[in-house]
């Protein structure tokens, strides 16, 4: 199998390239060589550079296919680089002692390992109906010829020449190369033919058997002149060998789906290519027979290798015989399947014709049946018979027999023309049966002469399409509309009246259910909620469920006051609590209304009534809300404070500002607490409250988080350095964005290990939240970060859901406790004093430190410190400041107390 690459005038153009670069360089080498210019170094070093790029080549050809073509080019490539392995080998162990060559030695094995590996890969390669039997039949007439000339050498040249000293193995063995040589050469003629069935281009072993002749003149001439003890390397006799590998380089580089060479194998070439082999065995017999009259005597080297061919000539006929029986063989099972095959096809057809769901019949010109299947019985229950012979509106329903006499005249002015018409055909049995009916018009095919009707049963087709529509518009775990057709439903709704009011309603704290109780029971309790909202809307309503935990209901010709009714039945019925297995589960829910007079379309009228239930959710959920143009303002208004802060981010426009934390002991600053802030070019300093929620919702929290982290460290370390090593305590609070990050303590470490910030003096303060949700992941990111060496604190301790169990199971070092405690001490005895005075002994008891925020006063100063709470924050000590002011109360902290210096 090889890869269908077509190949374009690009790489032909290449491929010429190539020839020139090679035919130039064998011409450069050539003068070289007659003129002895480089010795014999040149040449062999030549032939080993050549025998590695022709390899290289037939390794980037095998590249081009998969499968035999594949492996077949690998294995030539891996025979040419076996030639050129033992020419290294010789130029390597004789040339540099200047002795003549040793044969045999390794570098014989290396030559003899391209005769070993071509016919190989030859064989290897696949080819046009040529089984085993060919394939070795090509080798063996390979070896007729080559013996023969052999033979024929021998006795012609060989004998009268050859030195009995010299009459050993090494001598041999350069008989053996052209023989080889000869072989391969005569392989590859005989492949040709099969090649040229399977490829359109046989140039690439046309080539290869070019370069094998070129090498068999060059073996020739070796072995005469190691023979009568006159070879010297670097003569003419490196030529063929040079233009061997040349011809393999260049039919290895032609592209494989190039345009066929011109010449073809006529009929007189293929006969002269099947009696080759004889002939040869015939000069060869002849010339022992003449060695034998005109020497007398018999030579064992001619006797021996006469026996071989009449051997070799007795397996190649055992050979021809096989294929002849085999072609025998094959043409009678041909004519034998062909008989079966036709018949087979006549009863394929019938069977065909008579179990195949589709019914045909055949009516002619006068509209009277002559054909019909008997598939009609199965299909539509009527035995065929009763329709041949009739007229078809005899048979038909009258509006069939209508849209049927429309086909046949649309198609008749037309042969072999069709027509498709979807018609409802009656069963016997009474039932109505959908049916795709093709009208072909066959009345000038003598065959049929007619109008051919193929009917076929499309009831279950019907079935699947309106069950696909529905999927496609229906949620499938509470069968409600989905947001297509409640969008569609909208549409539909508005062309008919003004008076239709959408609700969007969101479940509060869903999330919670799938996360604690899984996601099954998540499923239970939103079917049961459908339910719910399907009993308090009207039968005509329009009820769709647009994924997750939304919901939605298009309620028309109804008043606004009616549709407020329909939302508050609806929060009033989810009070009740939902039983999901053995648990019942509270929920709530935020509704969002919309009227279509503050819509222009749908789409728009849909946006109000998310908008409006984004409010409701924004408001604390639980409630209903209808919609206002301002909620469309404020969301504008909103989009817009989100670029902003998003370029603001990447610009570096926010800045830090720092409140110091002072110690209630010394009254020293110990540390302060980061908090950012965000001059606006136009708006002025933006209120954190209004855009650190954006960046919560948008995910922007994590990379100004990270930012936020890295400078208030780097600040840190400064004013420490400033200070002659001064310790200082750095906070920085932690969103819940941020802590959900499963890298987010290698972010803490690289940020510590990038400012050169100790981490026993950093704090990461995090609210309540971070431990009553997904409390598993929290305490093993908890351990993370403790395991850094930081310190962890409780922002606004007091206002959350935690509890003693959490405190004592999570590594929390710090308190803060909230200011809505501390701005109602300094005065009588309340409860908040009380409140407050428990915190602190709770962190006490803990091991903890606790820190006061909101200090305002000087009397709820003096109250902390008699409850014994540890350190204080507020504006009675000063406001957040930038970093310079900042650093100044840090450095004249030192030696000044703050109440004096502030």
């Amino acid at each position: 199998m090889t890869l269908n690459n077509a190949e374009g005038p690009a790489d032909i153009r290449r491929w010429v390239r190539i020839c020139i670069a090679v035919a130039s360089v064998l011409a450069v080498l050539t003068v070289l060589i007659v003129a002895g210019v480089g010795g014999p170094g040149l040449s062999s070093w030549a032939l080993a550079a050549a025998a590695g790029v022709a390899a290289a080549t037939c390794w980037w050809r095998a590249r081009l296919f998969t499968g035999r073509a594949r492996w077949g080019w690998t294995v030539l490539g891996a025979g040419v680089l076996s030639w050129g392995a033992g020419l290294c080998y010789t130029l390597v162990e004789f040339w540099p002692t200047g002795g003549d060559t040793v044969i045999p030695s390794l570098a014989d094995a290396g030559y003899l390992g391209l005769l070993a590996l071509a016919p190989i890969g030859l064989l290897v390669l696949p080819s046009a109906a040529q089984p085993l039997v060919n394939r070795a039949r090509s080798v063996l007439d390979g070896m007729l010829v080559a013996v023969s000339l052999v033979l024929v050498s021998w006795v012609f040249v060989v004998d009268s020449r050859l030195d009995p000293a010299d009459d050993g193995l090494g001598f041999y063995l350069t008989l053996l190369y052209p023989l080889g040589d000869i072989v391969i050469a005569t392989m590859v003629g005989y492949m040709l033919p099969q090649r040229r069935a399977l490829y359109r281009c046989s140039a690439d072993l046309t080539f290869f058997g070019l370069g094998m002749v070129a090498f068999a003149a060059s073996d020739i001439g070796y072995a005469y002149l190691r023979m009568i003890h006159d070879y010297q390397a670097g003569s003419m006799i490196d030529l063929g060998w040079l233009i061997g590998f040349g011809l393999i380089t260049v039919g290895a580089a032609r592209p494989k789906d190039a345009e066929p060479l011109k010449s073809e194998f006529s009929p007189r070439m293929r006969i002269g290519g099947v009696m080759l082999p004889y002939a040869a065995v015939g000069a060869a017999l002849f010339a022992s027979v003449l060695f034998h009259i005109t020497t007398g005597h018999s030579s064992p080297f001619v006797a021996y290798t006469r026996s071989l061919l009449i051997l070799l000539l007795i397996g190649r006929q055992v050979l021809t015989l096989l294929e002849n029986r085999g072609l025998t063989r094959n043409l009678e099972a041909r004519v034998e399947a062909r008989t079966a095959e036709l018949y087979a096809r006549e009863q394929h057809f019938h069977a065909l014709i008579r179990h195949s769901s589709d019914v045909i019949t055949v009516i002619d010109a006068d509209g009277r049946v002559t054909y019909q299947s008997e598939s009609m019985q199965r299909v539509f229950g009527y035995p065929p018979e009763v329709f041949v012979g009739r007229h078809y509106t005899e048979l038909l329903d009258a509006e069939v027999s209508m849209r049927l006499a429309e086909a046949m005249r649309q198609v008749a002015a037309r042969p072999y023309a069709t027509a498709t018409r979807e018609v409802v055909h009656t069963h016997q049995d009474g039932r109505k049966r959908p049916s795709e009916m093709i009208i072909t018009n066959l009345v000038d095919d003598p065959h049929v002469g007619g109008f051919v009707l193929n009917t076929r049963d499309i009831s279950e087709r019907k079935e699947l399409q309106d069950q696909l529509v529905h999927e496609a518009y229906h949620d499938p775990l509470t069968q409600l509309a989905n947001r297509a057709l409640f969008r569609d439903q909208t549409v539909a709704a508005l062309r008919r009246t003004a008076d239709l009011t959408v609700l969007h309603l969101d479940l509060d704290g869903f999330k919670r259910v799938n996360d604690s109780l899984g996601h099954l029971a998540g499923d239970q309790l939103l079917v049961q909620i459908a339910d719910r909202i399907q009993t308090c809307v009207r039968s005509e309503d329009v009820v769709a469920r647009f994924g997750a935990d939304e919901f939605a209901v298009l309620i028309e010709a109804a008043s606004f006051t009616e549709a407020e009714r329909v939302a508050r039945r609806i929060l009033d019925d989810l009070e009740a609590p939902i039983e999901v297995g053995a648990r019942q589960i509270h929920v709530r829910a935020s509704i969002g209304l919309a009227t279509a007079a503050s819509a222009e379309d749908g789409d728009q009228l849909l946006r109000h009534a998310d908008l409006a239930m984004h409010h409701a959710k924004t408001a604390g959920g639980g409630i209903f809300t209808s919609y206002r143009p301002q909620m469309q303002e404020g969301l504008v208004e909103r989009l817009e404070l989100e670029n902003d802060l998003r370029a603001a981010c990447e610009n570096h426009d926010l800045r830090l500002h720092y409140q110091p934390t002072i110690d209630l002991d010394t009254n020293q600053v110990v540390g302060f607490e980061a908090l950012v802030r965000w001059p606006h070019p136009t708006r002025g300093m933006i209120n954190p409250l209004d855009f650190i929620p954006i960046a919560e919702a948008t995910g922007l929290i994590v990379p100004l988080g990270r930012w936020v982290l890295h400078e208030a460290c780097r600040q840190a370390v400064e004013w420490s350095k400033a200070a002659d090593g001064r310790p200082l305590k750095m906070s920085v609070n932690v969103s819940v964005r941020q802590f959900d990050q499963v890298d987010f303590a290698e972010t803490v470490a690289a940020v510590l290990a990038e400012t050169g910030m100790p981490a026993d003096r950093l704090c990461l303060e995090m609210t309540e939240s971070v431990l009553m949700t997904d409390t598993e992941a929290n305490l093993e990111q908890l351990v993370r970060l403790k395991a850094l060496g930081l310190t962890l604190a409780i922002d606004d301790f007091g206002t959350g859901y935690s509890s003693l169990a959490y405190l004592r199971r999570f590594p929390v070092d710090t308190l803060k406790i909230d200011r809505s405690f501390v701005e109602r001490l300094g005065g009588v005895l309340t409860g908040d004093t009380a409140l407050t005075d428990t915190i602190v002994r709770l962190g006490k008891s803990l091991g903890m430190a606790t820190v006061a925020e909101g200090i305002e006063e000087f009397g709820q100063l003096a109250a902390l410190r008699e409850m014994g709470c540890g350190f204080a924050q507020g504006y009675y000590f000063s406001r957040p400041v930038p970093a310079q002011e900042a650093g100044r109360l840090f450095l004249e902290g030192a030696d000044t107390p703050v109440e004096t210096a502030v």
